[in-house]
């Protein structure tokens, strides 16, 4: 029975997850979309046919969701990014398992 050592794990390279980065001109277009569409909001409560207390509300209520959905899209985020990290572990346990498991052990 060969006892030598045991071979080097070898990780395919397309297991190997490439970090995707946004490009400048997506974050551009991403903080300019975001800007428009606050300001637009804000004018068109501005400019609302209501009392002040109404106009008020409805501006605390914009800003209420803003934050909100900034809220939900970091724990979407953190909890996507903590699957990758498990299923990563997960992924290198079996491979150091197959890496160490000789199938003729048994039979010398």
């Amino acid at each position: 029975m060969w006892r030598g050592p045991h071979p080097p794990m070898l990780v395919p390279m397309s297991d190997t997850p490439v970090k995707q980065q946004s490009t400048a001109a997506f974050y551009g277009q991403a903080v300019a979309s975001f800007a428009v569409a606050m300001i637009a909001t804000a004018v068109g409560i501005y400019n609302l046919q209501a009392d002040a207390w109404v106009r008020a509300f409805l501006a605390v209520a914009v800003l209420y969701l803003v934050t909100s959905a900034f809220t939900l899209a970091k724990i979407i985020r953190d909890r996507q990014e903590v699957g990758q990290l498990v299923s990563r572990v997960d992924q290198a346990r079996l491979d150091k398992l197959l890496s160490e498991h000789d199938p003729f052990e048994k039979l010398g």
